[in-house]
């Protein structure tokens, strides 16, 4: 099987502008393609996986991808997806980000001589002369055919500033540029990029005469048709810093029954052979299925010295309540009055609950245990003693732990 067949095999590809002759170029190493990535925070996050697997896959077939980090762009703000318009970020904020996308892309890819390109559009859009832009770019763009694409129709009843509305002719014109410099024939993104990437085919065609081609990856979407990636805490990082091997592995090791076999399919590199054979799976085996997933994808990221740690911490949370790498918590001396500090600014302090409201609910539903007890009480509250030593370990859920130990 080469490598087209097998990305439709495992259900990665969404749409593509022309399937014979893409085909022929990826199973034959003679892509040049490019995925971008908006450095809106410090670090990519399981949002990106998708497209970082998909590179990774492409490369080892021989293809050579090109990393584009929005520098420029992210002085714009991508309206796909969104009902509201982006904050403004500074120019250092999009620096800092960049150099941190640069550090993590490079466990997935292989930037070594000639084999991979990491570029920032920031090297051309931020020194176009406005008037030449109109000229020979606006006019390739018609604003009737704009507005019938989903990114700006969903933003039409609220408002969509003209800055905004520019994000289409900055990502085609990406690809333009990407074209000359670097003979780049193809681009992937996510599904919601869909018009984004016809407008940069299109440039193409209209400016140089070339043909140049557009794929797109499937949206990582669990059962119930919500992006994948999110926790109570917010989204599940790629950097160990923001979320730790061992909350990375608790994410995929906790996925839905329904969900399992799908992400192994789409996301480890296991052979599609092996995986066939986990279809027939059910019951406890799914258990085991999520062990396999949770750990593959650990491995990928963190590497396998922090895959097997997060694996042994998340066996011995499970048959002893206690595991060495579990998320800690700790408590400072301001966090206490009068020597004693309440169950609710507990889940607060240690990220088991958004808010105060929502850790009140969470108690009067059942839902928290300190140590061995189940905690009834809203008002409960705990001396600073309690948490001498070991600490506590605090569960809210049957999935979500934290170790709370006096700093």
């Amino acid at each position: 099987m080469q490598i087209y067949e097998e990305l439709v095999a495992r259900g990665l590809i969404a749409q593509v502008t022309n399937e014979e002759e893409i085909r022929e170029m990826v199973n034959n190493g003679k892509a040049v393609f490019y995925i971008g990535f908006d450095p809106t925070a410090d670090s990519l996050h399981v949002g990106h996986f998708m497209a970082l697997c998909l590179m990774k896959r492409l490369q080892m077939a021989g293809n050579k991808p090109i990393a584009l980090i929005g520098g420029g762009t992210a002085h714009i703000g991508d309206p796909s997806g969104r009902t509201d318009m982006r904050s403004m970020m500074t120019k250092e904020n999009i620096e800092h980000n960049c150099e941190c996308f640069k550090k993590q892309m490079s466990r997935f890819i292989d930037f070594s001589e000639g084999k991979a390109l990491m570029v920032n559009n920031a090297d051309w859009l931020l020194d176009l002369n406005y008037v030449e832009v109109l000229r020979e770019v606006g006019a390739c763009f018609s604003v009737n055919k704009m507005l019938t694409a989903e990114c700006y129709k969903q933003r039409m009843e609220k408002g969509l500033s003209f800055l905004e509305f520019n994000y289409m002719i900055m990502q085609s014109y990406d690809f333009y540029e990407l074209y000359q410099k670097y003979g780049c024939n193809m681009q992937f993104g996510g599904d919601d990029q869909w018009s984004n990437m016809l407008g940069g085919t299109e440039l193409i065609r209209r400016k140089l005469g070339k043909d140049a081609y557009a794929m797109t990856i499937t949206l990582l979407l669990n059962s119930e048709g919500k992006k994948m990636g999110k926790t109570q805490k917010g989204a599940v990082w790629l950097d160990p810093n923001k979320t730790t091997p061992f909350e990375f592995y608790q994410y995929w090791r906790n996925v839905a029954d329904a969900d399992v076999l799908k992400c192994i399919r789409m996301l480890t590199f296991l052979p599609l052979e092996e995986i066939e054979k986990m279809d027939a799976w059910e019951g406890s085996q799914l258990n085991q299925a999520k062990e396999i997933l949770a750990y593959e994808l650990t491995k990928l990221v963190h590497g396998e010295e922090e895959a097997v740690k997060a694996q042994e911490s998340a066996r011995a949370l499970f048959s002893t309540g206690v595991a060495a790498d579990m998320p800690t918590c700790e408590l400072a001396e301001e966090d206490f009055t009068d020597g004693a500090i309440d169950m609710i600014s507990i889940l607060c302090k240690s990220g088991l609950v958004a808010s105060r409201s929502e850790g009140r609910r969470a108690i009067e539903q059942g839902g928290v245990t300190f140590g061995e007890d189940k905690v009834t009480d809203i008002k409960a509250a705990y001396s600073k003693d309690t948490f001498q030593g070991e600490g506590i370990v605090v569960k809210r859920g049957k999935k979500n732990f934290r170790k709370v130990v006096l700093k």
